[in-house]
């Protein structure tokens, strides 16, 4: 097990490095950095291999078998032990977990593939929404995520905790041209709607897909809407009209997994 070294003032470099990074998104962006609180994703992050910059435990956590257990794979971790309200000060969360890491992210190096199927976010500003969308897609088999302008933080705490490990498998890319982007997709794109629409569970799913999901209450932006060359009705009942944007994923990805599997 590696080292746990301990830190007990706040104006130790490493302490300033790490508030900064928990309080500016900028400074993350700059170092390529994600801060990741909890045991499961530091887990995730171990079981796909990414790189780590350090792992922090608070003093209450250190002996906790959970702890042990991911620090027994981080021999090469750089590792460091604070107290707990120091702990609290450098969290990216309200409610710590007494455990966090960075570990370094970067863009795919090659486009989204062509032939795959596409989760495509519109300005899809709330951190809890784009992060359950992505979880949704990685549970479906859904592999390219594409965050356009006015997205969340990719890589933001709020985005990686509701995401829960997703973004570990699957490629997210970040896009300021949507419909650039979309003019080399070899699928259909698909985007839900009120009006002219199919329904969901009317249409054939089972080849590639990109679904394009816009902001709640705005939708898709006019040219991203432009794209799409399938309108998708999700039924509802009578006098409901919409559905949470991340529900509405969930309810579409899912439906194409099921019509995949049944014909299997």
């Amino acid at each position: 097990m590696p080292t746990l070294n301990s830190i007990s003032s706040r104006e130790n470099p490493v302490v300033k490095r790490l508030r900064r990074l928990a309080e500016s998104s900028r400074a993350r962006r700059d170092e390529r950095l994600a801060l990741i609180d909890g045991a499961h994703l530091i887990a995730a992050a171990q079981d796909a291999d990414w790189q780590f910059g350090e792992i922090v435990v608070a003093e209450s956590a250190r002996h906790a078998d959970e702890t042990v257990r991911l620090l027994l794979r981080a021999s090469s971790v750089q590792c460091y032990v604070l107290p707990d309200a120091l702990f609290r000060q450098i969290s990216p969360v309200e409610t710590p977990s007494g455990l966090l890491a960075t570990v370094r992210w970067s863009e795919p190096d090659t486009p989204p593939v062509a032939e795959a199927d596409w989760l495509v976010l519109d300005g899809v500003q709330d951190a809890g929404n784009a992060g359950t969308m992505m979880r949704t897609a990685a549970a479906t088999g859904v592999r390219e995520i594409i965050l356009g302008p006015g997205c969340a933080n990719a890589w933001g705490p709020k985005v990686l905790r509701a995401a829960m490990g997703a973004h570990f498998v699957v490629r997210v890319h970040l896009s300021d041209d949507l419909p650039a982007l979309l003019s080399s997709y070899s699928g259909c794109i698909a985007a839900t709607r009120l009006d002219g629409a199919e329904s969901l569970f009317e249409t054939d799913l089972r080849g590639p897909i990109a679904w394009l999901f816009g902001a709640e209450g705005q939708g898709l932006s006019a040219p991203v809407a432009a794209a799409a060359q399938r309108g998708i009705l999700i039924p509802m009942a009578p006098g409901i009209e919409s559905l949470n944007v991340a529900a509405a994923a969930a309810v579409c990805l899912f439906e194409q997994r099921r019509q995949r599997l049944a014909t299997q």
